[in-house]
């Protein structure tokens, strides 16, 4: 079964590339990312079946390889069920327990990122349906952010993203803008905007983990940006919403 699923998940990757535009997922998470607070017990995440037909689901835990096996993978969670039919119309409440084994210590000190993966298998055509042999089964595979938390962080995660320190920086391909994240919470950055000379140009999003830097491109930005540049953001919070603020940029240095 676990070579079974390995396998469609590849075939379901490269079809999903090529129908991203004509298929959708039945099987949806509630929210869009996990905040496991480090002195629960356990969080409980809920998927439902929103489609017109029943699916095999599986759900594991990576570490930021998403093309990991997932028996091939160590994590100090324990996530049940981890494979469920679910019906169309039906929800499930999957458990998420944190091991707290000594093999694998978390981070006291800084948040600490995994991922949530499901995997939805739709069902098999019916046998002689007139449609059966031309029909392309798709996998989908929905993978979301976990946040395991430590307790007694200074500060609060909602101010992190303003404290992010912002730096043009001089790259091989041109340049970035450079993001330091001084808090011990990962900041993660829907949109980056940056305001100069009269221009805004968009760069990539992402996010920048605790107490690391990370660097982003910048579309159409040619040269250094011009004295007073500010970088715009839009910045997820712990239920998904988006909080916008705006910092100035520093010196451009080279990387």
């Amino acid at each position: 079964m676990k070579r079974f699923l390995r396998n469609l998940l590849t075939i379901s990757v490269t079809a999903m590339c090529a129908w991203m535009g004509h298929a959708q997922a039945s099987v949806v998470v509630t929210g869009t990312r996990v905040i496991y607070p480090a002195n629960d017990r356990e969080v409980t995440i809920r998927v439902n079946n929103v489609g017109s037909t029943p699916s095999l689901v599986q759900t594991w835990i990576d570490t930021g390889d998403a093309n990991a096996s997932p028996d091939k993978i160590d994590v100090p969670f324990t996530l049940t069920p981890a494979m469920f039919r679910l019906d169309p119309g039906k929800g499930q409440t999957m458990r998420m327990i944190y091991s707290r084994s000594q093999n694998m210590p978390l981070a006291t000190d800084k948040e600490t990122l995994f991922w949530l993966n499901v995997l939805e298998i739709p069902p098999k055509p019916q046998a002689g349906s007139a449609d059966a042999a031309n029909q392309l089964q798709l996998a989908f595979r929905t993978r979301i952010k976990i946040f395991f938390r430590p307790a007694g962080l200074p500060g609060q995660p909602d101010a992190a993203p303003a404290q992010v320190q912002w730096q043009a920086v001089h790259a091989s391909d041109g340049y970035r803008l450079k993001a330091t994240n001084p808090t011990p919470y990962y900041v993660n950055f829907s949109g980056i905007e940056l305001v100069s000379g009269g221009q805004t140009l968009e760069a990539h999003a992402g996010y920048v983990a605790p107490g690391s830097s990370a660097e982003f491109a910048v579309t159409g930005l040619k040269g250094s940006p011009q004295a007073g540049a500010l970088v715009r953001f839009r910045a997820l919070n712990d239920f998904g919403g988006s909080v916008r603020g705006e910092t100035p940029v520093a010196a451009t240095s080279a990387n």
